[in-house]
């Protein structure tokens, strides 16, 4: 385990405020829906309980994780009581705790739903659960032809209320996607039959971050809530719509390791893959593919020295990479370098990693090594 009693050689930048800022931009475009954060593997590696406990603050409606150590570690940073809750299943020995903390509980099956019943009976507990609902992801979730009769099936089980229906989207990223209207008009369908036989739920939601930005539909009644991630750290999918005025909300710096003169004809990097064309200034920075710099920066990436975008050349190491400095004549050992986030009058966003790397922001996000340092400002 690493001793935070030494500078760290990376640092990932947090703004608890550009992500305050993030979650009201959200909130005013969906309003008067709710807005559910998604914080899922320790808020896509920002880290969960300060990001928790700021949205907690702002008035976030819920939060929202994959599995249960995340959501009591949710729970335990948020000051106000509020809903904390799971998105998808339950591993059948997880069931019992979740209940007893009082944890929103996701329900996909009938042996699922038994066991939660038999968990609230031996805890004396009501057990408030959500119904995932699978529209056309196909992950988790009853289907639509057998939605009715589960969502009757779940709330005559003793202890158990059916506070919440849920689904996903697959492609909204994809502005107008005919698959993705299909899926909010089925769920619509399913509400209004619903309603018909006198079942009502309170918690209605399925816009993700990319249905934020491009599937109004999916952000207005009967819906009542939306689900944002990658929007509170300020990122969007390549590929949608850029409705919303979102802020950076972190930045990853790292140090020059060493500055040094190569000579013509010189190769840099495992695989000899770039060679000087001529005597060039270049620069070691301390980051690389451990502490979340991706190997396709490779020859193709930049990086920020001295307010300038330096290319990265040769490959990218473990904890290594190096850029040409010929713009940056006065660079020295222990200067600054911006992997990620601005300097100067240039920025590198995360969106330029994720095409290059032919991923998206949270793939990138989550790759951010755990030797690299988070420190939180305002």
């Amino acid at each position: 385990m690493n001793d935070r009693s030494v500078p760290s050689r990376v640092e990932l930048e947090v703004s608890l405020g550009a992500i305050a800022a993030n979650f009201h931009a959200v909130a005013d475009r969906v309003k008067p829906l709710g807005v559910i954060a998604v914080l899922k593997a320790n808020a896509y590696g920002l880290g969960m309980s300060r990001i928790a406990a700021r949205l907690g603050a702002e008035g976030v409606s819920a939060i929202a994780t994959a599995e249960l150590s995340e959501a009591l570690e949710a729970q335990a940073a948020v000051k106000r009581r509020m809903p904390v809750g799971i998105l998808g299943s339950l591993m059948p020995d997880e069931i019992d705790r979740a209940v007893a903390a009082g944890l929103r509980i996701p329900l996909s099956d009938s042996v699922e739903a038994a066991a939660v019943s038999k968990a609230a009976a031996r805890r004396r507990k009501t057990a408030i659960c959500h119904v995932a609902l699978d529209t056309g992801m196909s992950r988790v979730g009853v289907t639509l032809d057998e939605a009715e009769e589960k969502i009757r099936e779940f709330s005559r089980l003793p202890g158990i209320v059916v506070e919440g229906l849920y689904s996903h989207f697959p492609t909204a990223n994809i502005p107008g996607d005919k698959a993705t209207l299909a899926q909010v008009g089925a769920f619509r369908a399913l509400v209004r039959r619903l309603a018909a036989k006198g079942i009502s739920i309170p918690a209605l939601h399925i816009a993700n971050s990319d249905g934020v930005n491009n599937v109004r539909a999916a952000c207005r009644a009967p819906f009542t809530h939306v689900r944002t991630g990658l929007n509170l750290h300020g990122s969007f999918d390549p590929m949608g719509a850029r409705a919303l005025p979102l802020k950076p909300a972190f930045t990853l710096r790292a140090r020059l390791a060493q500055v040094r003169r190569v000579k013509a004809g010189s190769t840099i990097g495992y695989g000899r893959t770039w060679t000087a064309p001529r005597d060039i200034l270049v620069g070691t920075v301390a980051a690389g593919y451990a502490d979340g710099l991706p190997l396709a920066l490779s020859n193709r990436g930049t990086i920020l020295v001295g307010g300038r975008p330096c290319p990265v050349v040769g490959r990218i190491c473990m904890d290594y990479a190096t850029v040409l400095l010929d713009q940056v004549p006065g660079a020295a050992p222990g200067d600054e370098a911006i992997c990620l986030g601005r300097q100067g009058g240039c920025e590198i966003g995360i969106d330029e990693w994720a095409t290059l790397k032919g991923t998206h922001a949270y793939e990138v996000l989550c790759a951010i090594g755990s030797r690299v340092k988070r420190v939180y400002v305002d």
